[in-house]
């Protein structure tokens, strides 16, 4: 059986990173296996959609100048993806210098 670290550095990094990046979910984190990295992701990316529900309720209709500049749920969910993304690739990176060190020491995910 292979070990957390073995799993990591053996998968591929662009797939981990255009698995986070493009519905910015977290599910690359489920490629590689890495749960604590995946609820985290999806608890910080539920609670950024909450926070931009709940200011879009906060406006009032009648005022013509309410949505504008409207994006900033949008742009969070980008940084959100954009950083989760990053970081698997990194990862990745990061276990498979590990193991050609031979420090097949397993990571604390």
């Amino acid at each position: 059986m292979q070990s957390k670290s073995e799993i990591i550095a053996s998968s591929a990094g662009w797939v981990s990173a255009l698995l986070n990046f493009i519905p910015g979910l977290g599910t690359g984190y489920l490629y590689q296996r890495r749960w604590r990295a995946y609820w985290i992701t999806s608890l910080v990316s539920a609670f950024w959609v909450y926070f931009d529900f709940s200011r879009q309720l906060a406006y009032d209709p009648s005022d013509p100048a309410g949505f504008q500049g409207e994006d900033i749920g949008f742009l969070g969910l980008i940084a959100i993806s954009s950083i989760t993304a990053f970081e698997a690739a990194l990862k990745v990176k990061n276990e498979r210098e590990i193991l050609k060190r031979g420090g097949a020491s397993l990571s604390k995910e």
